[in-house]
């Protein structure tokens, strides 16, 4: 048993939430699930990021103060995560009382370490990135990640002394080769690190919607370093010094690739500058990109035309809440860049789920039913299944610990096939009953509740309904996996349930 703390970066009020922010979250979820699976103490904090001049200025389109506006567009997460079944432990607005005190309190400390100084700055600034950019990391003065023409702008400053951590970083990637992962993410800011640290500004005198300058009234701090904090605001910085203590040790950063600087260079910096440890870990997620293109009549109807305008919530609506999770968790590795489509979604879905998991259930409850009196019969203890169960066990155990929910589903799957293939190769639907055939069924219902408790980070829902339909009392996710993941737990004598098909297939042309 230990501590699990896993974050999600906080999403700009200004997004819609779409399927990349879902891609993110969802993989966070099914990590903080896993935990509380293992009996690891866990903490899930997600939120949004709500300071800033895109802010302000979206606000006053709309004709609303700036807090307005956030308390309308930061509820649309709440109701995307909602729609996609987050186990969030907390959710974190950096508009809350708490966040400001937290970011007064750790940017003061950082002050008062001789860390922070007052400046002038000129330079290129993005306002749809909240970041400056240098003529060279500019192209041809435009943003590299926005193409729109950056604004020179010239104004006094607090800095922070980032080119001071610059040896002191190193020396810590050195120390602490599984800090960013993968590999070629931590290359990645180690090289940036290497390529020599220029002091950055943190706060700003041209906007007032931030958080306030305890030690310069004239000043907000810039968007970027109030939001980093949130991390700590979760666990009580500044208010419950005995949270941190007990949580900071064990925090796991999920990001997309696009903000490794500012949270594998910036934050770990800006956590020594103030006496503290970097987090333990962060974890980097690629891009998914837009693939296919067949739309809906719903999506379409909505003007889906790119990954940023499909809703989660109008996903959920159309293949299930369990399906999409499933998917986006299945089809790219995390790390690596992927590939989302609604043709995707429909493969998986009959495929991997109608086709083998459904299938699976249904023929098994069904054979439950006509031949064994509707009373499932247990497992042999000496199954040729068993072996194929503990490898699966083993396999699936291993890469939801090493943050692969991918290759944890891959070997569940890999179980469901090979019990597939057991009862193709028994044919029990053309036994008559007897303990030949109470044995074959008694095995596969004993695979079925071990690929309930392996899949259910990831289909909660489902593998509750799997649960139950198997006639087992409580959810898959009621016990700890060191004694629910074992063969021979099945102890039959109950009741099956046959029911509807888990997954109807969908046409193909959805």
């Amino acid at each position: 048993m230990g501590r699990f703390y896993i974050t999600t970066p906080i999403y700009y009020v200004n997004d819609a939430p779409h399927v990349g922010h879902a891609y993110c979250t969802v993989n966070a979820d099914s990590l903080a699930r896993w935990h509380r699976l293992v009996g690891d103490e866990t903490k899930f904090l997600t939120g949004t990021d709500e300071h800033g001049q895109k802010v302000a200025d979206a606000a006053a389109k709309n004709e609303m103060s700036p807090q307005a506006w956030t308390d309308q567009t930061s509820a649309r997460f709440r109701e995307a995560w909602d729609a996609l079944g987050i186990s969030y432990d907390d959710f974190i607005r950096t508009t809350e009382p708490r966040h400001y005190e937290s970011v007064q309190k750790f940017l003061s400390t950082i002050h008062d370490n001789g860390y922070i100084y007052k400046d002038t700055y000129k330079g290129l600034y993005c306002v749809s990135c909240e970041d400056y950019f240098t003529i060279e990391s500019s192209v041809d003065g435009r943003c590299p990640i926005h193409g729109r023409a950056l604004i020179e702008m010239e104004e006094e400053n607090w800095f922070f002394k980032l080119s001071a951590f610059e040896d002191r970083l190193i020396s810590y990637y050195e120390e602490h080769p599984g800090f960013v992962t993968p590999e070629t993410k931590r290359n990645e800011a180690l090289s940036f690190i290497k390529g020599g640290l220029r002091d950055i500004s943190i706060t700003r005198t041209s906007i007032s919607w931030g958080v306030p300058v305890p030690w310069d009234a004239n000043h907000v701090f810039y968007v970027w370093y109030d939001a980093l904090i949130n991390y700590l605001t979760g666990i009580g910085y500044g208010r419950n010094d005995e949270e941190v203590v007990r949580w900071w040790p064990s925090s796991h950063h999920l990001i997309g690739k696009e903000i490794i600087r500012f949270h594998c260079v910036w934050w770990p910096a800006m956590c020594m500058a103030a006496g503290l440890e970097p987090p333990s870990h962060v974890q980097v997620h690629g891009w998914l990109l837009v693939g296919g293109q067949k739309l809906s009549k719903t999506m379409a109807a909505e003007g889906a035309v790119r990954l940023t305008d499909i809703s989660p919530v109008v996903l959920t609506s159309e293949y299930g809440v369990d399906p999409i999770r499933y998917y986006l968790l299945r089809e790219t590795s995390l790390g690596n860049d992927g590939e989302f489509s609604l043709e995707g979604i429909t493969q998986r879905y009959n495929t991997d789920l109608a086709n083998n998991l459904g299938n699976l259930v249904a023929r098994v409850t069904t054979i439950v039913a006509t031949k064994c009196d509707g009373i499932g019969p247990v497992p042999r203890s000496d199954s040729s299944l068993r072996p194929l169960a503990e490898e699966a066990l083993v396999n699936a155990a291993g890469a939801w610990e090493r943050f692969s929910p991918q290759s944890a589903l891959e070997a569940t799957w890999g179980l469901i096939g090979a019990t597939n293939a057991y009862l193709e190769q028994h044919a029990p639907w053309k036994m008559e009953p007897g303990d030949a055939l109470q044995g074959v069924i008694g095995d596969a219902l004993e695979a079925i509740r071990l690929v309930a408790v392996l899949a259910s980070p990831a289909m909660p829902e489902v593998c509750r309904e799997i649960w139950r339909r198997i006639g087992l009392s409580g959810s898959p996710d009621a016990e700890l996996f060191e004694s629910s993941a074992v063969w021979g737990r099945y102890r039959g004598s109950t009741s099956i349930v046959r029911g509807a098909p888990l997954f109807p297939r969908i046409a193909s042309d959805q």
